[in-house]
């Protein structure tokens, strides 16, 4: 192991050990940079890694707000700006009660690397809130969103720090962050994506991530022999990015026949009814158990993780951090499965993982394979700053060459540094080189 990387990662977990979500992040790219940094030794004498690894702003706030029975509750507010050596700032905003400094700051670490792979120039950050939106009225999350905003105005813009939506920041949460945003800052301005169309947003959002998912998994099959058509495919979540994940695979003739929620999961041989799980979940925000009073014949199963069980040829891990562990990957493997990308944010574990690449399932990381949504956010930006409005079929067509530049140069990266096919290696070098390449140039700062 190369001793500057050991030194770097001691000097990181003394730091950082209550923290570890973060130390799982940093652990994974710094690990895989060994060849890179053997390489450029120029990158030591400037403690890159130090500086990459550290974030260049830690914002927490408190966020008070005043329920329906007129109660005053406080929740805490971050938002961690890690990174901009190639862009402002982009990273969603979460708001969840696992909300906490480590999440925040992986989630902000991988987004430096996703962003550079985009291709596009923005950098790395993300927020959020130990706050939960399920079952709170439209004016509860309105005065949340508009307290949390009244701190956070002051530390974003157009130029500087552009947010979105994620896990708990849907269109409605979104809305109102942007009006009470335009109202402080007295400007209607591209400063949040995922917007509304009526108001500045972009087509294609809402399916972004789960759309590129499909396009950047397909680049690696092809890659390696393999067509996505015929294939039975398993999708943890119900959320936006396993919906629409379930509806791009299904235009390219693979079949999905299981999807998930955080109760259970729900198995149909026949193929998971797509329109019904989007009435399910996008109208009606009901259980995933709910489809077998629509679909009797199908199986639900308690425990949300025992969905690795289904035999399937290719995994799509699209719900949180680490569902998929060592004894899924193993269970996968035993049942044939050829491929797995993640559509959440490190939804599989440092030993899945290992796994996976020592036992031939190809594996697409998160930060290439779920850079969609980020990368349909860089376009609401440009479409913003230029007052454009582009076609569904104009940001499909972006979004899908966006993903498939991803997955070259993923390969590629993993090819010049002595490893095809280990595109966790690749999507972390080529992810690295962009960033690391720009913070050279602009000195230390």
């Amino acid at each position: 192991m190369n001793k500057y990387i050991t030194d770097v990662l001691e000097e990181l977990y003394r730091k950082n050990d209550k923290q570890p979500e973060f130390i799982q992040a940093a652990t994974e790219v710094l690990l895989s940079l060994e060849p890179v940094i053997d390489r450029h030794p120029e990158y030591r004498d400037t403690a890159l890694l130090e500086r990459i690894t550290e974030p260049e702003r830690v914002i927490i706030f408190r966020v008070p707000w005043i329920d329906d029975h007129n109660n005053v509750r406080v929740n805490r507010g971050y938002r961690v700006q890690f990174n901009s050596a190639i862009g402002p700032y982009k990273g969603g905003l979460r708001f969840h009660s696992s909300v906490n400094l480590s999440i925040m700051k992986f989630l902000g670490f991988e987004q430096i690397f996703k962003n550079s792979l985009t291709g596009t120039n923005i950098g790395g950050a993300k927020g959020g809130a130990d706050f939960d939106p399920k079952g709170k009225s439209e004016f509860e999350a309105m005065r949340f969103c508009h307290s949390f905003m009244s701190e956070l105005f002051r530390h974003i813009g157009a130029d500087s720090d552009v947010p979105a939506g994620d896990i708990g920041v849907g269109s409605r949460e979104i809305g109102y962050l942007f009006g009470y945003y335009k109202k402080l800052a007295n400007e209607h301005s591209g400063v949040l994506t995922g917007r509304n169309l009526t108001y500045g947003g972009s087509y294609v959002r809402m399916e972004a991530t789960g759309y590129g998912l499909i396009f950047l998994l397909r680049e690696m099959l092809k890659a390696n022999g393999i067509d996505l058509k015929g294939k039975n495919v398993v999708i943890s979540g119900s959320g936006n990015v396993a919906i629409y994940a379930h509806e791009k695979a299904t235009q390219f003739g693979a079949k999905v026949i299981a999807m998930s929620d955080s109760d259970g999961y729900v198995y149909d041989k026949d193929g998971i009814d797509l329109a019904l799980v989007k009435k399910l979940k996008e109208t009606e925000r009901k259980r995933i158990s709910e489809y077998l009073n629509y679909h009797p014949n199908a199986v639900y199963g308690a425990g949300c993780k025992n969905i690795w069980n289904i035999p399937c040829d290719i995994a799509l891990p699209c719900a949180t951090q680490n569902e998929l562990d060592f004894e899924a990957a193993k269970t996968l493997h035993k049942n044939g499965c050829v491929a797995v990308a993640e559509g959440a944010n490190m939804p599989c574990t440092v030993e899945a993982v290992a796994y996976f690449e020592e036992n031939g399932i190809h594996y697409a990381p998160g930060k290439a394979a779920n850079a969609g949504g980020v990368a349909t956010s860089a376009l609401e930006m440009a479409q913003a700053s230029q007052r454009m409005f582009w076609s569904f079929e104009e940001v499909e067509k972006k979004l899908e060459q966006i993903m498939v530049n991803i997955f070259k140069s993923i390969d590629k990266a993993a090819r010049d540094y002595g490893a095809p096919g280990n595109y966790q290696m690749g999507a972390n070098i080529a992810g690295f080189l962009r960033v690391a390449e720009a913070m050279m140039s602009q000195g230390i700062v």
